[in-house]
């Protein structure tokens, strides 16, 4: 049997889902507050949690989190399946998404006005505190993953820090923005597209499944099978958005549509064509489903879902 045609035992993905989601959204609009912490003299100041809170809460798709929490159950024992380090985990990758968002919309970068449905952050509160907003959503990120009540080991804050530095900085993230921004109008072969996608995107998309596992602290071997799904998840997601760009509209995407062709950025359908950047994210849809396979794990039923998830939205 095929790894695409493996069953998912009638696996319920929107039901998972909603569970997931509605644990992932109440911790984020309880830990983004102004409100003064326990033992301290002040809080954050409100104007600026207001400007955090407008890029986070009520939009997107959530699939970072989702990452973390499917690849968590995947390799945690029976009953260990959501403890507080995956929890933090889901909600520090989603603040460093929102933070990498918030920066890219701005007139320096993308220059955007739409973003999930809604005035981009720079639009509604203003360039400098949106500037602000993202620093501080990325610190904040760094603040959830260390929490001070031993609910966390410190061994496993000490990973995921790591990880997480690394997917969002200059060798992920925003080393591929930088790649972005410096390739506009350049003509890409497809290896240096695929770099810079993985970097982009494909990073923080793949270090959300490593740090779900590594919350559990997996054998080596299932270690690098997840990193295998999550490198081709990560790639396939940017592939698809390629796709979309230049066949959804602004209201299905949630943000301006037929950006990419108007800035003339280098994009897989640009660079393939429309009906060969499909093929790719099929492939690269198997490829995600055999690293799965070779995992050895049972309870990848989210996993699977979720890839199916992504690649499904290009048709």
């Amino acid at each position: 049997m095929s790894a695409e045609a493996k069953p998912l035992n009638a696996f319920d993905l929107d039901l998972w889902m909603r569970e997931r989601l509605d644990r992932v959204e109440r911790a984020l609009d309880t830990w983004i507050t102004a409100e003064v912490p326990q033992g301290e003299d002040h809080g954050a100041p409100a104007a600026l949690v207001d400007a955090m809170r407008y890029a986070v809460l009520d939009g997107g798709k959530r699939l970072r989190p989702l990452l973390v929490l499917a690849a968590h159950e995947a390799v945690a024992p029976l009953g260990h399946e959501c403890d507080a380090g995956a929890l933090r985990a889901a909600c520090a990758v989603e603040l460093i998404h929102a933070y990498s968002l918030v920066h890219d919309d701005m007139p320096c970068m993308d220059n955007d006005v739409l973003r999930r449905g809604k005035p981009t952050v720079h639009i509604q509160f203003g360039e400098a505190s949106a500037l602000l907003a993202g620093d501080a959503l990325q610190a904040l990120a760094f603040e959830f993953l260390t929490p001070q009540d031993g609910s966390v080991p410190c061994v496993v804050q000490a990973r995921l820090c790591g990880l997480l530095a690394r997917a969002a900085g200059s060798a992920g993230m925003a080393g591929g923005q930088a790649i972005d921004l410096a390739s506009v109008g350049l003509p890409l072969t497809e290896s240096q597209l695929r770099e810079m996608h993985q970097l982009k995107t494909g990073a923080l998309l793949q270090g959300s499944v490593v740090m779900g596992a590594q919350c559990a602290q997996p054998p080596a071997n299932v270690l690098a099978a997840l990193e295998a799904y999550g490198a081709a998840i990560g790639l396939a997601f940017q592939v698809v958005d390629d796709i979309l760009d230049v066949t959804a509209d602004s209201a299905t995407l949630g943000k301006t549509a037929g950006k990419d062709a108007d800035n003339d950025k280098p994009t897989y359908v640009s660079l393939m064509g429309l009906e060969a950047s499909r093929n790719y994210a099929r492939s690269l849809h198997e490829q995600a489903l055999q690293a799965l396979q070779t995992s050895g794990l049972h309870n990848t039923a989210a996993l699977q879902a979720l890839a199916g998830m992504v690649v499904d939205r290009a048709y």
